[in-house]
């Protein structure tokens, strides 16, 4: 498998140094620990927002930091939590007035370490409050979690409470906003191949050329079943039936749909997705309010996509269409 790798140990600093070299005014990163911030934070009067998770899944999280969205990402290696020393470092840096919000997607390694660096920190007299995100329908428990996963829909929460603050709410603000939109958020995604992490040089698992895994992890943890290639079409039907009719999501609900990419699929094969889900939902009489197509939580190169739905109200609405300056120029 070819890569543009130096030394796969280097593989999160080089590229934390390159997005901080091509966003200067923006960015600042402190590579003592992994640690991507904004170079005006924190600031006096707005709540810090902070998420990590492993590397891996760019844009998330450290290209979603910037005004409008996350003040700092720490991640770690690629699939791995990052140390909790480095969380609680990154808490005490970020440390405002108004308080710290920690977004944490529900996996096993990331609330262990954002669990431990709270406490650290609290004992610090530090404001720090945590929300757990896990909006992937596909499976309740998996590899790397207890309960449900937290995937491409904690874009959504990252939007919405970066929005708040930078509003200048407070931290229980915020935070009800938060679990708003997690609770009105559903996800599920599959994959057409494996993805190739740089330290292991291969295929992470094996999937034959001719199968597909529905509601496959974004480490690659195992799905709902394997099946043969099927249709675009038949794909994006059986992902949205798993989502629409978990919520549930009902005629007359508007809604934000995001198509999103897993690092190896062509843009023109996402918009294919698109159009089949948009109808599919307009048949159900859901109103699709808001669209999100590209990569936003990817799993290194594999191909692949997930559909994501948030119900929207006017709160929700207004929130993500409050302006956003982070390095992917998606929001």
């Amino acid at each position: 498998m070819k890569k543009f790798v130096n030394d796969p140990k280097n593989y999160v600093p080089e590229m934390l140094e390159g997005l901080a070299l091509a966003n200067p005014d923006t960015l600042r990163y402190v590579p003592d620990y992994n640690l991507i911030m904004r170079t005006d934070a924190p600031r006096e009067d707005k709540v810090s927002i902070i998420q990590g998770s492993g590397s891996g899944h760019e844009p998330a999280h450290v290209m979603t930091v910037g005004a409008g969205m996350l003040d700092a990402a720490c991640p770690g290696d690629v699939f791995a939590a990052p140390p909790t020393d480095y969380v609680y470092e990154t808490i005490k840096l970020l440390a405002s007035p108004k308080g710290v919000l920690l977004l944490v997607n529900n996996y096993t390694g990331d609330r262990m370490a954002f669990d431990m660096a709270q406490e650290l920190a609290e004992a610090e007299d530090i404001t720090v409050r945590t929300l757990f995100i896990d909006d992937d329908v596909s499976v309740q428990d998996s590899t790397y979690t207890v309960g449900r996963r937290g995937v491409a829909g904690n874009f959504f929460v990252m939007k919405a409470v970066g929005a708040a603050a930078e509003r200048g709410a407070d931290l229980d603000e915020i935070c009800r906003i938060g679990e708003k939109v997690n609770s009105v958020t559903r996800t599920m995604g599959m994959a057409l191949t494996a993805c190739t992490p740089p330290a292991k040089g291969s295929p992470l698992f094996d999937l034959p050329a001719d199968e597909i895994e529905m509601g496959v992890g974004i480490h690659g943890e195992p799905g709902r079943r394997r099946v043969k290639l099927m249709p675009a079409d038949a794909i994006v039907d059986e992902l949205l039936d798993a989502v629409v009719s978990d919520l549930p999501f009902e005629s007359g609900d508007r809604v934000a749909l995001m198509v999103n990419g897993l690092g190896g699929t062509p843009i023109s094969e996402l918009y294919i997705v698109y159009r089949r889900a948009h109808n599919q939902l307009t048949d159900r009489g859901i109103t699709v309010g808001r669209n999100y197509v590209g990569e936003y939580c990817t799993s290194l190169d594999m191909a692949g996509v997930s559909i994501t739905l948030v119900r929207l109200d006017d709160e929700i609405e207004s929130l993500l269409g409050d302006p956003a300056e982070i390095a992917i120029r998606v929001f």
